[in-house]
């Protein structure tokens, strides 16, 4: 990504002129107050949203629908929205399988008519985020960390490189937060993912990736590198844990 800005009524620019890059394998967490374009970023690199300037580049490749090399890349993108997007009113297991559809022909996408090789690849999911037990059961009776692992599953359905996640853990206490992000943690080393998520909690954040761009005011992007028990700070040097708390938690409301 290289000097994009991004505006949803070509006047307000919510994000101004940042870069950044993602290296292949990197557990990468992306944190700041409300407002400041989290959600926004992660739409411009899936694709679901155009920069009003600058590029976003994946696998060096820019955004071209004609491409069809473009296409198959930005098809192995897998993305959790904050909602989920889940279909509350349907089993856990058909869910899943809606992560299958690009893969099937037209007739079989709208008849929703699911090979067996596809079926036994979604208990495979299920069974990765423990949730293979209640495949049958209807998404509405679940719990929060519970539909997160099949917004989850669903993602992996897709057989992404990257998967992106806007605020997975959002509202849900410290224990279920860590039960999720350690099913994705599994799941990045399973399939050698590329892992980019949006984070309200620093803490979380420093805890599981391995960078951590903290977005201010959507001008800027300061990087936080982890490694091990040192933390970087590429703008101020090294900090300690608290020093890196203290400058970039969100105050509680």
């Amino acid at each position: 990504m290289r000097d994009v800005s991004a505006s949803y009524d070509s006047k307000n620019l919510i994000l101004k002129n940042v870069s950044m890059n993602v290296k292949r394998g990197t557990n990468y967490a992306i944190v700041g107050a409300s407002g400041s374009g989290k959600s926004t970023l992660l739409k411009l690199m899936n694709g679901m949203m155009i920069p009003s300037s600058g590029v976003v580049l994946y696998n060096y490749q820019k955004p071209d629908l004609k491409n069809k090399e473009y296409k198959k890349s930005i098809a192995k993108i897998g993305y959790i929205p904050q909602t989920l997007g889940l279909v509350k009113n349907t089993s856990v297991l058909e869910n899943v399988l809606i992560g299958a559809l690009p893969r099937l022909s037209n007739f079989k996408s709208f008849f929703k008519m699911f090979p067996k090789d596809e079926i036994e690849k979604a208990h495979e999911v299920l069974d990765l985020v423990g949730l293979d037990t209640k495949s049958n059961r209807k998404v509405h009776m679940l719990s929060g960390g519970e539909k997160r692992r099949v917004a989850i599953a669903r993602a992996l359905m897709q057989k992404p490189d990257v998967l992106l996640a806007d605020e997975i853990v959002s509202e849900l206490d410290s224990v279920t937060a860590r039960e999720v992000m350690d099913v994705i943690k599994d799941a990045q080393k399973k399939f050698k993912l590329t892992a980019i998520m949006i984070h309200h909690d620093m803490t979380l954040a420093l805890e599981y990736a391995n960078r951590v761009a903290v977005i201010q005011e959507g001008d800027k992007i300061l990087e936080i590198g982890v490694d091990g028990d040192q933390i970087i700070d590429f703008q101020t040097g090294n900090l300690t844990q608290e020093e890196i708390l203290e400058m970039y938690n969100e105050p509680e409301k």
